[in-house]
């Protein structure tokens, strides 16, 4: 069996919530790019803080990101 003959269509993307994007917004983005999500994850922002002299870390926001699969 060769796995040549595939073609290069991934059945699986990553779809990240924009800055300025509800998750209705990007739900839509991903339904219209024919895909339907599977799984959401939120990743932590943190920010360096030093106060002094000895470094912190701040919560500075979240990261939304989707997993979605090829919609058949």
């Amino acid at each position: 069996m060769s796995k040549g003959n595939k073609k290069n269509t991934s059945k699986k993307k990553m779809f990240e919530v924009g800055e300025n994007e509800t998750i209705d917004q990007c739900l839509e983005r991903i339904a219209k790019e024919g895909y339907t999500p599977v799984r959401r994850v939120e990743k932590p922002i943190f920010k360096e803080v030093v106060l002094n002299g000895k470094t912190e870390y701040e919560p500075a926001g979240r990261q939304i990101v989707f997993e979605a699969k090829l919609a058949e």
